[in-house]
Order: C-alpha cells, then structure tokens, then sequence
C-alpha cells in the first residue's frame, strides 16, 4: 500500500529569519541549520547556535521524532532528530516533517524510505531550479511512501542500521590493516 507523506505527516517550511544569525551566550532558541545534519541521516543536537528569539510560536518548535528535510542542493535526503532538541527551531530552507499518524509510520523509517532510489527519482523530477536544485513542500507531501507493517518498518530500519554499523567497521578494520601492512612494510626496508 502506497500512501501520501502529506496523509501520514505534517510538512512545515523552516524559520524564515530576516537577518544573519548571530549567537547569543544568553540565547533561549537552538537553531538546527545544515550543518547540523550529519553523514548519517541524523541531526547532532549537541552543538546547536543558541540566538535571542522574542515570540516564538510553538507550531515553529521542534521535537525528538520529527524529520529535516535538506530542501536545497544535490542531496534531497532527510534526518531524523533522535534526541530532545530542547526549545528549538529549524532554519529555512529546511523543512520538517512530523508524524501525524504514529500508528502507521515510524519516523526512522520515513527518514529511510526518503533516501531509497524510488523517492530520490521522484524528488529530483520535481526539482525546481538550474544552479541550486530545490524540492517544493508540495512536492514533499506529495512523495508516496510503501506502507508496510509497523514491524515490517521496525525491521527494515535495523537491518538499515546493523548495514551501516557493518560498513563502518569494515572500513575501520580496512584502515588499520593498511596501517600494520604499511608498517611491516617499512620495517622490512629497513632491515629490522
């Protein structure tokens, strides 16, 4: 079953701020801007700019569960905030997407389906623009996810992660057996 991210989850624009942001020892809001969007479809909440923000309205606010969406540029993928971002907005051009029917769909798996070759070729043919590519909210919304179980889902998203955690450690073991094999090596050209 195929179903409508804009059936499944409410898709919002980012802050719009007017001017530069400029930190603020004593700042209130957390700001998630792309570069808080790491490698691995996450958002780090650890080091976000914190700015003085007057009147900030909840609908704005972000939570552990929703998604941001990278609406600009060559990588049209998203990534799930694991972790209370505490009083926290997200920046245009972000979007975010917040799961409205928690029975149906897992964050985690969303933020998988949206990165699969299927939703990246209906994204890129809804992209507008000829320097710098951009994908409308409307497109977003429109983007129609396979539906499966939730246990289905729950599956998919570990195995995603047992995959991720796999190549990580065979790229580290890659590292240091080019590291020994170098340093046999030199040992080798040098007599010892």
């Amino acid at each position: 079953m195929k179903v409508k991210i804009k059936d499944l989850a409410k898709v919002q624009m980012g802050y719009s701020f007017r001017s530069r942001l400029e930190a603020s020892n004593s700042g209130d809001v957390a700001v998630i801007q792309m570069k808080d969007l790491l490698q691995d479809n996450t958002v780090d909440c650890g080091d976000l700019m914190m700015i003085d923000m007057e009147g900030v309205k909840k609908h704005h606010l972000v939570q552990k569960g929703d998604l941001v969406f990278r609406s600009r540029g060559h990588v049209t993928t998203a990534a799930v905030i694991h972790e209370d971002p505490g009083t926290a907005v997200i920046a245009a051009p972000l979007l975010r997407i917040r799961i409205t029917k928690p029975d149906q769909i897992m964050p985690e798996y969303l933020n998988w389906y949206i990165s699969q070759r299927d939703a990246q070729i209906f994204l890129t043919s809804r992209a507008k623009g000829t320097v710098q590519k951009m994908i409308s909210k409307q497109s977003i919304e429109d983007l129609e996810v396979s539906l499966p179980t939730l246990e289905h889902q729950k599956i998919i998203v570990e195995l995603t992660s047992l995959s991720a955690l796999e190549q990580s450690l065979l790229n580290t073991l890659s590292k240091k057996r080019e590291q020994y094999i170098s340093t046999v090596l030199m040992q080798f050209a040098k007599g010892e």
